[in-house]
């Protein structure tokens, strides 16, 4: 039997190498909103839910909004195509499904936004289940996802690990109770993720795969 009998997995950063289409949407709005993408360090949001990413530039919530339609419109007419599956996700996936584990997103993404994308990586089927934020604020945050997750009844009684490459995947899970993973080969640092002390950190999809198997794997000097 598995260490853990559902996972949930973060997308960008972790499952789906989706940097080149957010940094472009985030340029390509700041611009429309009169702010010079040059000046700002785009990759800070490579994560973090969009609102509180705006909201760092804009004081008006009514701004906030407008940045968010300008960046959702963007992002479906162009960055979601610019997106790619991380080396050795396929396998990982598939070695997980065969063991009978229970494999869930949760992601910021609005969750009418990744479904589309996972489609047409064609890794929608790989997934029992798919929870992401909501369009509006009633789901806005990667705890709010997780809850969200933990409330399907397929999740009832099973040993569940959250796995994902920034704070707020370590922070989403620490609130909600969950051990946490965290990969080193998505946008986030090492100290940013140690500083969760996460359960296991991995290198590259095989050494998650089995820690999520067996409780072991090649995991770096410092990992916990």
């Amino acid at each position: 039997m598995a260490m853990y009998q559902a996972v949930l997995f973060d997308v960008d950063g972790t499952i789906v190498h989706s940097r080149p289409g957010i940094l472009h949407s985030f340029a390509h709005t700041f611009r429309a909103m009169g702010l010079d993408p040059d000046a700002i360090d785009l990759s800070a949001y490579l994560g973090p839910p969009l609102r509180r990413s705006f909201a760092e530039h804009f004081e008006r919530e009514s701004d906030v909004e407008r940045a968010v339609s300008i960046y959702r419109q963007w992002y479906a007419e162009r960055g979601m195509h610019e997106c790619s599956v991380f080396d050795g996700v396929r396998p990982m996936l598939a070695s997980l499904r065969q063991a009978g584990v229970f494999l869930a997103t949760a992601t910021s993404k609005p969750t009418q936004v990744v479904r589309p994308i996972l489609e047409e990586l064609g890794l929608l089927d790989s997934f029992d289940l798919v929870c992401g934020a909501s369009m509006d604020k009633s789901v806005d945050t990667k705890t709010a996802v997780i809850r969200q997750a933990l409330a399907d009844e397929r999740m009832a009684g099973k040993r569940i690990l959250m796995v994902g490459d920034r704070r707020d995947d370590m922070q989403g899970a620490a609130d909600c109770g969950l051990p946490a993973a965290g990969v080193l080969y998505g946008y986030g640092t090492r100290e940013e993720l140690e500083a969760w002390r996460p359960v296991f950190l991995a290198p590259d999809c095989e050494s998650l795969t089995q820690y999520i198997l067996n409780g072991c794997g090649n995991a770096p000097a410092g990992s916990h």
